[in-house]
């Protein structure tokens, strides 16, 4: 995960890698993961370890308020981070069956060693390895694809090429949506959205994330969205009762988003 924001001091230890170094932070009850940088790449309220401490983590979850429950049956997560995302559907989607591909080891220690991560592989496994690769070698569908995977130089590589979306798409339930984090940086991020939109035949939407440098894009495949605005902010107060999560802020940029003219969330 790869938030635009200057971490802390380091308080714990820094955890050396062959090729590079994991360091954690704390400052006023959040804890930090980093990867020697001024990206950070996940953080955790050490009081509420299964929230969604990170404001772009939380606008990941909006695809709660696009599919009508029970929903996803199956999740995949690109990226493990700190565990934010697997550890939040994990608490508060109870039915959802979890799978996290993480390319760095290192990682997953340091989430289950300082992030609270459960250990439990019936319903949160987590598999070792290239994401991009595991999407093209795997035959099993989801119903919730969540793209955030970053390097050290908070680059995305071969996780934002048109191949990796095709990949997404195709293993994709017909209920299925794929949400990506793009962090812009210098460059923007319009050739990504033109690499979702090639992948998905349009069928994709992307708004400014509140987090300065991240947009958040929506993907769909199979069964359409077609979600009125009113329905959305009733189904965001549902969501902010049972799991704590508000969604409101997301929905007012899905607004900005929209197309003009258009009352209703179609993707």
């Amino acid at each position: 995960m790869s938030g635009r924001i200057r971490p802390p001091r380091r308080l714990l230890p820094k955890i050396l890698m062959p090729n590079n170094s994991i360091d954690i932070s704390e400052k006023a009850g959040v804890r930090y993961l980093h990867f020697s940088s001024n990206w950070v790449q996940g953080a955790m309220r050490i009081q509420r370890p299964h929230a969604l401490e990170l404001p772009y983590t939380r606008e990941m979850m909006a695809g709660l308020l696009l599919r009508d429950p029970p929903w996803p049956g199956e999740a995949l997560l690109i990226g493990l981070g700190a565990g934010s995302l697997a550890k939040f559907i994990y608490r508060q989607l109870p039915t959802t069956k979890i799978t996290v591909v993480e390319i760095d080891p290192q990682v997953e220690i340091v989430a289950r060693l300082h992030f609270k991560l459960p250990d439990d592989p019936p319903r949160l496994r987590v598999v070792i390895g290239d994401g991009a690769a595991y999407m093209l070698a795997s035959g099993r569908h989801y119903d919730y694809i969540l793209v955030d995977g970053f390097d050290k130089n908070a680059r995305a590589g071969v996780l934002d090429t048109l191949p990796f979306y095709q990949a997404c798409r195709s293993r994709l339930s017909d209920r299925g949506l794929l949400t990506v984090n793009l962090l812009g940086r210098e460059r923007g991020f319009q050739a990504s959205v033109s690499r979702i939109n090639a992948a998905f035949d349009g069928r994709a939407l992307v708004f400014p994330s509140c987090d300065s440098g991240n947009a958040i894009a929506f993907a769909a495949a199979g069964d359409a969205v077609d979600v009125g605005f009113d329905e959305l902010i009733s189904k965001a107060n549902q969501c902010r009762t049972e799991t704590g999560l508000n969604l409101l802020p997301t929905i007012a940029r899905l607004q900005i988003a929209r197309r003009p003219g258009n009352d209703r969330f179609r993707i």
